[in-house]
């Protein structure tokens, strides 16, 4: 391990020397040294490479003000037409939702299983986990899509170093979230029933860690292979690399969360769920001192606590609800569509936020906002207008209804569930999610513009807070209509026994 450690080491560090003697620049003239970054002197709205790969006559355009950067910038804004948009995120979206209604399937199979029954608090971590891809890979996809927008991944070198910072940087949040995770679900779990199992407390840790660990490097690599191959085939990574970062992450993670969960309570030995969480920890300082060799993964290595915590925070009060309301035979449908509510929610809000990012990052600098979005906020602002967000906006809301129904008669066609699609519960189904998208995109617009006025960068910000407040209101949204639905009567939970 130690022999790893420093081959690793090594090769993070030459990667370094070899960015700042190929292009030969003073990062302190466009950003900070590295040392400066431990300093707290990097901007947090700066999360790219520092521009330090130009030469020549654009080496002296470096020097111009910063209204001539902008206007260059502007007239790079890659362009698109209200169809070309739409179709841009249709397949993706499409993909992303047959992946949650996978993961949908999954779980109304697992909930049956020993260690889901046995030990209930795992439903209080399945919200969590499946957040990391709000907390993580989507935070990935949106600062990768702003640097391939903004020209910073043109070059090999530039384009490795900025990937693999951020892919250690992820390792290092998945881990440690994975652990909080399951502490937040030991306490919630011991709370109402007064009881506590030190052997469920360690399988929680250590499904939790191992999970987490394990799904993030997968869906990392995933990730970057899908941005640089949108960057290669002129596809806005904006509008495909959120929805896809989602489209297997769910299903992934729920698979690999079931199968530790039950080998490890069917083991049954307490010393054995330690060590796996013992092994994953213990990797934490190497992937830390490989994100700490670029600047921006190292400052958000100091800063980038405060939304991934509080996202699973708030993701695992989602998890609370359905674990109550799993627990109740006459709610034993909620199982199936919680997934694809949450995680197309979740898709949806990501994209929007990933494009007003880059639009902000394109027109206008940090701690400034554009002047259509300056005053006081309400939420037609959001949908009405005709700028380039306004349009997404709509696309993205109009989306909700086509996309659930074709998902709604998917898990119909593979009898799971323990609801029939009566046309009072779609109706009921359909008004929860497309209110639950519409707060989603309202909350998006505010909180980006308001994140990028204080001088917080919305790639590394807004997303965790989005999704995980998609999870919650996706959640609630739907144990209150299932709760509904029982109380008028349209029950029907022998589907899919």
């Amino acid at each position: 391990m130690n022999f790893l450690c420093a081959y690793l080491y090594q090769i993070t560090a030459i990667l370094s020397e070899l960015l700042r003697s190929c292009y030969g620049c003073h990062l302190s003239r466009t950003s900070i040294s590295m040392s400066d970054a431990g300093d707290g002197h990097y901007a947090e709205t700066e999360p790219m490479l520092p521009e330090c790969r130009l030469s020549g006559e654009e080496a002296d355009k470096e020097e111009e003000s910063v209204e001539e950067g902008q206007l260059q910038a502007t007239r790079n804004m890659p362009k698109e037409s209200p169809l070309a948009m739409a179709l841009q995120i249709l397949v993706p979206f499409l993909l992303a939702g047959f992946g949650t209604v996978s993961a949908g399937v999954v779980l109304d199979i697992v909930q049956h299983w020993e260690a889901f029954k046995n030990i209930t608090e795992i439903f209080i971590l399945v919200p969590a986990l499946l957040g990391l891809k709000g907390n993580l890979e989507m935070t990935l996809a949106s600062r990768l899509s702003t640097a391939v927008n903004v020209g910073k991944m043109d070059s090999p070198i530039e384009k490795w170093n900025l990937i693999i910072g951020n892919l250690a940087l992820k390792q290092v949040q998945a881990t440690v979230i994975g652990f909080l995770a399951a502490v937040v679900a030991v306490v919630l779990g011991w709370i109402p029933e007064g009881k506590f199992q030190i052997s469920h407390a360690v399988l929680l840790c250590s499904s939790s860690v191992a999970t987490a660990f394990i799904a993030s490097l997968l869906q990392g690599i995933i990730m970057v292979g899908v941005i640089v191959g949108s960057k290669k085939t002129g596809i806005n990574p904006d509008n495909v690399a959120t929805p896809i970062a989602a489209s297997f992450g769910d299903l992934i993670t729920l698979a690999i969360l079931a199968w530790i969960s039950q080998g490890l309570y069917n083991y049954s030995h307490p010393y054995v769920s330690s060590l796996v969480c013992a092994f994953f920890m213990c990797l934490t300082p190497l992937w830390m001192v490989i994100s700490s060799k670029h600047p921006a993964s190292r400052q958000l290595l100091y800063s980038g606590w405060e939304p991934v915590i509080t996202a699973m925070f708030i993701s695992s009060i989602g998890g609370l609800i359905l674990d109550k309301t799993v627990s109740d035979p006459n709610l034993a449908g909620i199982v199936v569509y919680t997934p694809v509510i949450n995680g197309i929610g979740g898709n949806l809000v990501a994209i929007q936020s990933s494009r007003i990012s880059t639009y902000l990052h394109f027109h206008s600098t940090p701690g400034e906002v554009p002047d259509e979005a300056k005053g006081c906020y309400y939420p037609c602002h959001t949908f009405c207008g005709t700028g380039a967000n306004h349009r997404s906006a709509q696309v993205l809301l109009l989306l909700v209804i086509p996309g659930h129904l074709i998902f709604l008669y998917t898990i119909d066609l593979m009898e799971r569930g323990h609801t029939s699609l009566t046309p009072v519960f779609m109706v009921v189904y359909l008004a929860a999610a497309l209110f639950q998208v519409f707060l989603l995109l309202c909350i998006s617009d505010w909180m980006v513009h308001s994140m990028w006025k204080s001088g917080k960068d919305p790639d590394s910000f807004s997303i965790p807070y989005l999704t995980a407040l998609g999870d919650l209101l996706g959640t609630a949204l739907l144990a209150l209509s299932f709760h509904f639905l029982w109380i008028i009567g349209d029950q029907d939970s022998d589907v899919g026994d």
